[in-house]
């Protein structure tokens, strides 16, 4: 029994003409790293958001740890591409958050904090405030928060979206360091591909309209990672083999209408 196991799941909203998902089933392994891609539209946002319980399935169903996912659940933790940090509170104060609000004093939560952001590399912030703070710093503080309250599966929605592409591949390469420490399973959305392949022991690509799953792909480079497995012809290869499913689906679309 996996983590997480998605048995053919689709989702209808009311006055659509067509289901946002359709017929998706996956299973991620304890400590397992999958990354999901497809065309905008495709679904992959919405997946997540099932997997969470923040919407309920129309078809199939979601297990997490063999059991229904009937709402969300502090041992599902979400990073979305906006950070949502409080930006009255203090770094540490921020990641603290979660903890005070399930009734861990003040202090503790401090102390859990701290530990967490020496891990994301922001020990030496604790006092900012996120105005204060970086794209790539608020980011790592909006990690060290889902961090927080130690997660069985990590949700990631295109987290690093809005950052410059070197600060994206530095952060590519810290949250690589931490999932080899913590070994979180997570399940990572992302539109870029190289990103996807770099970081993901299985890459799920999606077809849109109805989304649903049309190859997934494993990643036989080795671990660890450095960013230099991104200059080499195996990575290139892969890189085409993902994109050339994606445009199919794409010029597919374009015939249809």
């Amino acid at each position: 029994m996996g983590v997480l196991e998605l048995r053919d799941v689709g989702l209808e909203f009311p006055g659509k003409p067509e289901p946002v998902l359709s017929g998706v089933s996956l299973d991620l392994q304890a400590g397992e790293f999958v990354t999901v891609v497809g065309p905008s539209g495709c679904g992959k946002t919405t997946m997540l958001r099932l997997v969470h319980g923040l919407l309920s399935p129309t078809a199939g169903e979601v297990l997490a740890d063999g059991e229904p996912v009937r709402g969300p659940s502090t041992r599902r933790g979400f990073v979305f591409q906006n950070d949502r940090l409080l930006p009255w509170r203090t770094v540490i104060d921020n990641v603290g958050f979660p903890l005070e609000l399930q009734g861990v004093p003040r202090a503790k939560a401090r102390e859990k904090a701290r530990e967490l952001l020496t891990l994301t590399g922001m020990g030496d912030s604790e006092s900012r405030y996120p105005g204060q703070l970086s794209g790539g710093m608020r980011q790592r503080v909006n990690l060290a928060r889902a961090l927080s309250l130690d997660p069985d599966l990590l949700l990631m929605d295109e987290p690093f979206a809005a950052l410059d592409a070197q600060t994206r591949e530095v952060l590519q390469a810290e949250l690589l360091s931490i999932w080899a420490r913590r070994r979180k399973t997570i399940l990572f959305v992302t539109h870029q591909l190289d990103e996807a392949i770099y970081l993901a022991d299985r890459v799920v690509v999606l077809d849109p309209h109805p989304g649903r799953i049309r190859e997934i792909i494993p990643v036989d480079l080795p671990r660890p990672r450095t960013l230099d497995v991104k200059r080499t012809a195996e990575f290139a290869a892969s890189v085409e083999y993902v994109w050339n499913l994606i445009k199919h689906a794409i010029l597919a679309e374009r015939r249809v209408d």
